[in-house]
């Protein structure tokens, strides 16, 4: 049943890139996306919605959930599998929901590209017209896919940051400030005591 105020809840997309490379890192964020959820106040909430991508072509998204255990079951039903990036499905997938009902921010996660980088940006461009700010956590050291997330996460009016896998608590306050900027913007986004919390805020347009 939905809830009476559900139209006025917070919405994020979080999206993952779920290839084969990314399964130990898949499997710490099955394990701290309740954390999403504790940065939110009780008089609101927050809706997720569960997207990813992996083997050939495969790119699904869940049902919106307003529950760490819902969001949960999603997660550990699924396995990571062997397969190119499809980053560009996130991006269209991320406008075409936006267009139904905003979206306030989507995260992505994910430590490679293996598409067109000026064809993801001009995608990533028409969501940052649209006001659709993307929050970009890489894992891993390469320049590469650093420059571009960067440019993604510039275009929108979002963020960028890297997070080490081994340093799990890392992951769990990124995703924390995102799901309270999401709930409620940055005022609640500055509420957030993490360095990493400031850190995003510091590259959010005012």
């Amino acid at each position: 049943m939905a809830r009476p105020n559900a139209a006025q809840d917070g919405r994020l997309l979080f999206a993952l890139d779920a290839t084969m490379s990314r399964q130990p890192t898949w499997d710490l964020a099955c394990s701290l996306q309740a954390e999403m959820f504790k940065a939110i106040p009780k008089d609101s909430a927050l809706q997720v919605q569960l997207l990813y991508f992996r083997g050939f072509g495969e790119c699904r998204a869940s049902k919106w959930v307003v529950d760490a255990t819902a969001l949960a079951r999603l997660m550990t039903g699924i396995d990571c599998r062997g397969g190119n990036t499809q980053i560009g499905k996130v991006f269209a997938h991320a406008r075409a929901e936006h267009a139904k009902r905003r979206i306030n921010a989507v995260v992505y996660v994910g430590d490679a590209i293996e598409e067109n980088v000026d064809d993801l940006s001009e995608k990533a461009g028409q969501l940052g017209l649209l006001n659709c700010p993307i929050f970009v956590f890489q894992e891993g050291q390469d320049s590469r896919v650093e420059a571009a997330f960067r440019e993604f996460a510039r275009l929108t009016k979002g963020a960028y940051a890297r997070f080490d896998a081994s340093a799990p608590q890392e992951l769990a306050a990124l995703l924390k400030a995102v799901a309270a900027y999401a709930s409620g913007g940055r005022d609640l986004l500055k509420l957030q005591g993490s360095g990493q919390a400031q850190a995003l805020l510091a590259q959010l347009p005012r």
